[in-house]
């Protein structure tokens, strides 16, 4: 059962991380914090240290931050004087506070792709042709099974995504290949076909190929601490666009609405993915920590994206937002929320019981 611990510490600190960029956010801009505590819950221990209670509560999934001055008018708040309330502050500095726990999500991601690239190296597929299509233009122009391709218009090929990625924005370009083989290096010239594929979203999409298919064979690049940084922004920026295409699909309704998955579904994948190996859960960490990240974003009331709306148009208004419109705004998008929250654990359900 140590997946549950897994799944405690996984969950939990991700959260708690995404509360730690308010809070640190909050002091340094001089913001009172009335409470900050690890975990949820009826208090087990803590401390005050200033002005600030630092507590431990019961349910170890993720914390809170408590800020002062979260109400409109007041003049003190717990001790705190109205200089360091945060509804008296510039929108601004509520902007920074409230968009620093996304940030932390972002920025813990990058750091566990950091670490995972300059202890392990950077992974993935080499660019060895494994398979090559019956009369694709591959083989017309003279690749064979076995070639390493080293550079495609004079850009190197380091991985399988490097030459995917090449091709695709080729445009049905003739491309000059610098390929491997026997020891010898070889130029050939090919010019990709466009032809209609299905994408990773199931949609019928044009795009130049070649016709060849990878070996399979893995590839590890190892890297010292800045090129390991910026691979591993890279990769965080790639995982962010997936993830931003897929909430966009599933609006458009070309992922289907029950993909969508909560709580039980991510409980699941972390069992595997930690029966996997200690990188494996960790890439996987990453992984929802960007979906933490970008889901906070969203402009919906209750997250940190709809206080961001709000503070937004009270920038561009130059005055406060009715309160009693954005308290209603507030109670529609909670109840959206829940609604969503609940439409995940029943898809959660549904998915569990016809998997027996």
């Amino acid at each position: 059962m140590s997946w549950i611990v897994d799944f405690i510490l996984v969950l939990g600190g991700l959260i708690f991380f995404h509360e730690l960029g308010h809070f640190l956010a909050a002091r340094m801009l001089g913001i009172g914090v009335k409470t900050f505590s690890l975990g949820f819950g009826p208090r087990i221990a803590g401390f005050t240290w200033g002005a600030t209670n630092y507590r431990l509560s019961l349910i170890p999934l993720g914390g809170y931050v408590s800020l002062a001055g979260e109400e409109r008018d007041m003049t003190e708040d717990n001790g705190f004087n109205k200089k360091e309330l945060f509804m008296n502050r510039p929108p601004w500095h509520r902007m920074i506070v409230v968009a620093a726990g996304p940030l932390f999500n972002f920025v813990l991601a990058w750091v566990i792709f950091w670490g995972i690239i300059i202890s392990n190296g950077q992974m993935g597929l080499a660019p060895k042709v494994g398979k090559l299509q019956p009369g694709s233009p591959a083989m017309h122009a003279g690749i064979e099974v076995g070639d390493n391709v080293l550079t495609i218009e004079g850009h190197k090929i380091i991985f399988w995504s490097d030459l995917a990625e090449t091709i695709q924005n080729s445009q049905g370009e003739t491309l000059d290949f610098v390929i491997e083989r026997d020891g010898t290096t070889k130029e050939i010239a090919v010019k990709p076909q466009v032809q209609e594929l299905k994408n990773i979203f199931g949609e019928t999409i044009r795009r130049p190929v070649v016709g060849i298919v990878a070996a399979g064979d893995s590839k590890t690049i190892e890297m010292n601490g800045i090129d390991g940084a910026v691979a591993a922004a890279e990769q965080t920026w790639n995982v962010t666009k997936l993830i931003c295409t897929s909430i966009v699909k599933m609006v458009e309704r070309v992922v289907p609405m029950d993909s969508i998955g909560g709580p039980i579904m991510i409980a699941q994948a972390i069992k595997q993915q930690s029966e996997r190996g200690l990188l494996e859960l960790l890439q996987f960490t990453a992984f929802i920590s960007i979906n933490l990240g970008l889901l906070n974003l969203l402009p919906i009331p209750v997250l940190d994206g709809g206080h961001l709306l709000f503070f937004s148009l009270e920038t561009i208004l130059r005055k406060p937002l009715n309160e009693r419109l954005q308290a209603a705004a507030t109670r529609i998008g909670l109840l959206l929320l829940l609604c969503l929250m609940a439409f995940a654990i029943f898809n959660d359900i549904v998915r569990t019981l016809s998997s027996k």
